[in-house]
């Protein structure tokens, strides 16, 4: 446990200047920031649950649905800023290894929006809404030693 403590919060990293690690340091304690991951996320996916039920009500569901089903994503992304820190969690969300997931799972936030205020079509909606879950869940398998590998190959072998 004392080791995932250490990944997470950076200790393991090389000697940095005393500035950079006071911008990276948190005031909330270990067990503080687990009770926090844990709220921000359950918070998140039942955001996106409630979006999902809320795509059934008349008129206005499609607006909710949007809202609260990339809320709910936003949210669940967000609750690992508790465990690793703002600065920590940017700087991994732009490594190269995830930096097209990244992008895709923001254009996916941002098209889900649009076209639900903007271009009011249900079915863009829903299309972006599962894009949204694809690039989220690639996104996240970015953070799994080889599962990217472990995918491209089920895939593959699938197809062949």
């Amino acid at each position: 446990m004392d080791k995932l403590k250490k990944v997470l919060s950076g200790q393991d990293a090389e000697d940095r200047g005393g500035l950079a690690e006071v911008a990276d340091t948190s005031s909330l304690s270990w067990n503080t920031r687990i009770k926090g991951f844990i709220a921000c996320f359950v918070a998140g996916i039942l955001c996106s649950l409630l979006g999902t039920l809320l795509l059934w009500v008349p008129r206005k569901g499609l607006y909710l649905f949007a809202v609260f089903y990339t809320f709910g994503n936003i949210a669940s992304i967000g609750s690992t800023v508790f465990l690793m820190g703002p600065m920590k969690q940017l700087k991994r969300m732009v490594e190269p290894t995830r930096l097209i997931a990244t992008i895709m799972v923001l254009l996916c936030f941002t098209l889900t929006l649009c076209s639900a205020f903007w271009w009011h079509n249900k079915g863009l909606a829903l299309i972006f809404c599962i894009l949204q879950s694809l690039a989220l869940t690639w996104y996240s398998l970015s953070y799994i030693p080889f599962a990217r590998d472990a995918v491209k190959k089920c895939f593959s072998a699938c197809l062949e």
